[in-house]
């Protein structure tokens, strides 16, 4: 019966539906549909049971190295009992953790959950109210408990900035790290994944009405397409949230202190200062 041999776990916002479509792509790599099956964090997932899990890879090749990638997993303190049970199912897993500059993706944590309608005030209000909007963004405090489950070589740390700027080397180090034997080609198709210029806020039953498809032939009917585009418009975010300089500064230092750890933790990855320009690199 069939288990992963590599998980991306993370951190949110941070490339990871990106890197699992590049891994996908790749002959001989099979990641699960879902991209995200959040299996070993979420409650309601897990009572699912062990089976289910296993089914997910039933279509994988026998020579296939398996995947799945749960931003999940790193979402302390949220789910907490994550890391005990991968400990029970999976021996010695290859782990994938990307990171960015956790300033810009604690903005791109806001978006997100403003667009799913989670938070409804501004940036600096929902912080003091959702304290994982910087939780999430504490590289090194969201690693320690895998570290100390696997161990520091089960971990291949990558940054999204440098993902960016040099793609195809930070694809060929993750394929090296979870044992893949072939050459990967970066594929610049699926490098876009998961990006939208458009944040639209989702409202109850915002499934029920537009994203289902009789609905939105309804509307495409009989809603003329100015009036449409209006109340589009009026549901869009129109402009980047800003945190206040006080906040950002405040974050700067949280953020600053979980930088030092995570060179601890990892201390010959000086690249990984590219997710820190805000941090003074000797």
């Amino acid at each position: 019966m069939s288990l992963p041999d590599f998980l991306v776990i993370g951190a949110m916002k941070c490339g990871t539906s990106t890197l699992a479509a590049q891994l996908g792509a790749q002959p001989g790599i099979f990641m699960t549909e879902p991209k995200e099956p959040n299996f070993f964090s979420d409650d309601r997932v897990y009572a699912k049971g062990l089976d289910w899990y296993r089914s997910l890879f039933a279509a994988a090749g026998q020579d296939d190295l398996k995947g799945e990638a749960s931003t999940h997993y790193t979402k302390l303190p949220t789910h907490p009992a994550t890391i005990a049970r991968a400990q029970e199912v999976l021996e010695s897993p290859h782990l994938v953790y990307l990171i960015r500059d956790p300033v810009a993706r604690a903005v791109s944590h806001y978006i997100h959950e403003w667009t799913m309608g989670v938070f409804t005030e501004d940036f600096d209000t929902s912080l003091d109210a959702h304290p994982e909007i910087v939780e999430y963004g504490r590289y090194a405090m969201q690693l320690r408990p895998w570290i100390d489950a696997f161990g520091a070589d089960a971990v291949q740390v990558e940054s999204l900035e440098t993902m960016k700027a040099h793609p195809q080397e930070v694809l060929k180090r993750v394929a090296a790290h979870i044992g893949y034997a072939g050459r990967p080609e970066w594929t610049e198709e699926q490098a876009q994944v998961n990006a939208s210029a458009e944040r639209i806020r989702r409202f109850p039953l915002h499934g029920l009405l537009v994203d289902n498809p009789v609905a939105s032939a309804v509307r495409r009917t009989l809603v003329p397409q100015a009036l449409r585009d209006r109340v589009k418009r009026a549901r869009q975010m129109q402009d980047r949230p800003a945190p206040s300089e006080a906040t950002v500064q405040r974050m700067q230092a949280v953020f600053a202190e979980d930088y030092a750890a995570l060179q601890k933790l990892f201390p010959d990855r000086t690249d990984l200062a590219a997710s820190y320009p805000f941090v003074t690199h000797g």
